[in-house]
């Protein structure tokens, strides 16, 4: 009998020890679906300041892009929360709103979000990607409130503030490719390029007062500590910050350059694939205040 109470014991210890590590192994599960969920679907409001000595007070500029519209992912309503929390001036769409090929329905998700801004009384300023480009896409943008701006440019008075907005659409770029043979610089005005894709070099020799882009997607995956991105497509390396240092690497956040910077938003989509690391989604909000 005592054999056999043994043996029972030994079994009931198994039993526990296997329901354990049955537990831990379904707990990490969660914990990394919860990560990838979080890293991937959830939206940050990423908040910077510029100081100018062309600012006479605060300028409160959102910046949207890259939604790349799915039937699933963060909705209308939660971008369109985020931007209204924010309480901007003016909002920028810098394309790739939807993804090319898609369906009528799911490109008229990001007319509906520039309505919903618009409607709430939110001035919106919108430039294409290489995939939102489509005709009638922009002619709905437009109905909808929107200014679409195609090699255009806008001046606006804001709380005092002499503002000039200037768009470009840019699929690709030449070899030739000048701002500077399309616009010169106002002296008297904040003057603001928008542009989809980044072209540092020849963005920096333009040098408007602040430079927006999108398409990077932040490269989707970072390194902690800002370490840079895991892979970087541009030039197609990896760990570019650490086993390159020569390079350099354009995915997100702020670039100087002589007169002014260059910021690149990581998007809000999760285009090709939502394997976002240390970099979630983001509207970002960018105050310009007076300089001193």
């Amino acid at each position: 009998m005592a054999s056999g109470k043994k043996k029972n014991t030994d079994n009931s210890a198994k039993n526990i020890k296997k329901e354990k590590k049955s537990s831990a192994k379904w707990l990490w599960l969660v914990l990394i679906a919860g990560l990838w969920w979080f890293n991937n679907y959830t939206l940050k409001t990423t908040v910077e300041t510029i100081s100018s000595d062309k600012i006479v007070s605060k300028v409160r500029l959102a910046v949207i892009s890259d939604q790349h519209a799915t039937k699933l992912g963060i909705s209308n309503k939660t971008i369109f929360r985020t931007i209204d929390n924010a309480k901007p001036d003016i909002v920028f769409m810098l394309g790739d709103m939807y993804t090319s090929g898609s369906e009528w329905e799911l490109m008229q998700k990001p007319v509906e979000l520039a309505k919903d801004m618009v409607s709430a009384g939110y001035p919106v300023y919108c430039v294409t990607g290489e995939h939102d480009y489509d005709d009638r896409y922009v002619a709905e943008l437009k109905k909808a409130g929107a200014r679409v701006l195609s090699y255009d440019e806008e001046y606006m008075d804001i709380n005092g503030n002499s503002l000039r907005v200037i768009g470009i659409d840019n699929v690709y770029y030449s070899p030739t490719f000048d701002l500077r043979n399309e616009y010169a610089l106002d002296d008297e005005s904040f003057n603001i390029l928008l542009a989809h894709i980044p072209n540092y070099e020849k963005f920096a020799d333009f040098g408007a007062d602040l430079t927006l882009c999108a398409d990077t997607h932040g490269e989707m995956a970072q390194l902690p500590f800002g370490l840079g991105p895991i892979y970087c497509s541009e030039k197609a390396v990896w760990l570019p910050k650490l086993l390159h240092k020569e390079l350099e690497i354009y995915d997100k956040g702020f670039f100087d350059y002589d007169g002014g910077k260059m910021f690149i938003t990581s998007g809000v989509g999760v285009y090709p694939a939502p394997v976002r690391l240390n970099n979630r989604p983001e509207a970002a909000v960018i105050d310009l205040i007076p300089k001193g």
